[in-house]
């Protein structure tokens, strides 16, 4: 499916250079997609929890992982859900590193809804997958579909095959 997009993103190009910097790109991220319903498990230095309302916040080192996806960061805040026990979302915050298969991305921020199965990362993203890089202003990824969304003046510089 990558290498797929990557060569129409190509035949595009022949026809129409402005589209290296474009305002929205749709891409598939991770090789398998991901079940949100699985234990979440977290490792981090630190770990301050508020007993008065149950949040807790996770700093250095932080790791995160769900099935085949690592997600990691300097500072985790879990915000639990309002009604009922559970996990509402994750807020990742400083050196935000994502992994799924053989693609990475960075930001600064990434805030991961578990109940939805969504992970918003926003602030200089960079997703690598394979030779291939993108840059952004925020992403959207459906951990059940694997699709990921790019907005915000996306740039892209796409390998056309010619180069000797």
């Amino acid at each position: 499916m990558r290498h797929l997009l990557g060569l129409i993103f190509c035949g595009l190009l022949a026809f129409s250079p402005a589209l290296a910097a474009a305002q929205s790109a749709a891409l598939a991220f991770g090789q398998v997609k991901t079940d949100p319903s699985t234990p979440v498990e977290v490792t981090a230095d630190a770990l301050d929890v508020n007993q008065g309302d149950g949040s807790a916040v996770f700093t250095g080192n932080v790791l995160i992982i769900q099935g085949d996806m690592r997600l990691s960061a300097d500072r985790v805040q879990v915000v639990n859900r309002t009604e009922g026990r559970g996990i509402e979302r994750l807020e990742a915050t400083g050196n935000v590193v994502l992994v799924s298969g053989t693609d990475a991305a960075e930001a600064q921020r990434a805030d991961y809804s578990v109940t939805s199965g969504k992970i918003v990362m926003t602030g200089d993203v960079l997703v690598s997958q394979g030779p291939s890089t993108l840059a952004s202003e925020r992403m959207e990824i459906d951990l059940a579909s694997g699709a990921a969304t790019m907005t915000g003046r996306v740039r892209t510089f796409l390998n056309t095959g010619d180069q000797n």
